[in-house]
């Protein structure tokens, strides 16, 4: 018996084939379309019966459609809330979806599904009460408290963002000011990054985006850093000092087995977790006075998105 997994996005609609071990069996994308979301959930059933089709497999062989959508979803009920990248509003996937493929279909937040999927079939399948942070565009991430994917009301939860790191910081898209995500997400670190450059500007990190600020990217100071460049170092210790300050926050609120980080920051796999711990290591009340918890970085990457939703599935079995 197999899942299928449906990773939507901005720009295209992810659908695999994952089998039970979480392996993905076939997978396939289409372009998200500018059409009444209707439309577009019956060209993802066309998507999955060709899947389905090229693997010689039938709707009798899955047990169950689970779908990750961006935006606030209202998981109990399979309704997208709203959607801003998909300009979806009140938007009931589920109904839709279920009367397409005539299989049961659960729906969750993208980052939410991420992260059940990393306890499920990824890197924190051996913990019970997990928090990911998506270290991206801004912070997103998810909650899973003894194995179960946490959805809070209506399944609007898990901003692990939105937590105000400074009072009265940096503005933030939600409307508050010194959120986690204007000091901890990759955009914060290339920010940081550009500050310390144009107070440095014999910093090595000036070669390595050819003079050119437009070039800084979140590996620029890690790169540079490992090299030997003082001003990088101290851009790095900046970042890791915001973002573990956040994980010792979600340390005291949840006392989780681990925290995963993902997104493109979390590459940098041990360069980046041995310096949280270090950091963290300093804390009694929070860590080291307290139950540790495994600080890991996502396994799943590219196909988390896939594996995530089908996870969502798979947590029912």
């Amino acid at each position: 018996m197999y899942y299928i997994g449906v990773d939507i996005g901005g720009t295209t609609i992810k659908s695999g084939i994952v089998d039970r071990a979480g392996n993905i069996v076939l997978k396939s994308a289409i372009t998200t379309e500018k059409i009444p979301p209707k439309q577009q959930m019956e060209k993802v059933g066309e998507q999955i019966i060709k899947l389905l089709q090229s693997s010689n497999l039938s709707f009798d062989d899955v047990l169950g459609i689970g779908v990750g959508c961006p935006g606030a979803i209202n998981g109990k009920k399979g309704i997208v809330g709203y959607s801003s990248n998909l300009k979806w509003t009140n938007f009931h996937l589920k109904d839709v979806l279920e009367r397409v493929t005539g299989k049961t279909v659960r729906v969750a937040n993208d980052a939410d599904a991420a992260t059940l999927g990393e306890v499920i079939f990824g890197v924190a399948k051996d913990y019970k009460t997990v928090i990911m942070l998506t270290l991206g565009t801004g912070v997103g991430g998810g909650i899973v408290i003894d194995k179960k994917l946490y959805e809070g009301t209506n399944g609007m939860v898990a901003e692990l963002g939105h937590i105000v790191l400074r009072a009265n910081g940096l503005p933030c898209g939600c409307g508050r000011k010194g959120c986690f995500e204007q000091y901890a997400s990759a955009t914060a670190l290339v920010r940081i990054t550009k500050e310390y450059m144009l107070k440095n500007k014999d910093s090595s990190m000036w070669n390595a985006v050819d003079f050119n600020l437009d070039k800084v990217d979140g590996k620029t100071a890690f790169v540079c850093e490992k090299q030997g460049d003082k001003t990088a170092k101290r851009v790095i210790a900046k970042y890791i000092s915001y973002l573990s300050e956040g994980c010792l926050d979600y340390c005291n609120i949840f006392r989780p087995d681990a925290i995963v980080f993902g997104g493109g920051i979390s590459k940098e796999g041990a360069n980046l977790t041995d310096r949280v711990v270090g950091y963290l290591e300093k804390y009694e009340y929070g860590y080291k006075g307290t139950p540790k918890p495994a600080i890991l970085t996502a396994k799943l990457q590219n196909d988390a998105g896939i594996i995530g939703a089908a996870s969502l599935v798979a947590e029912e079995f």
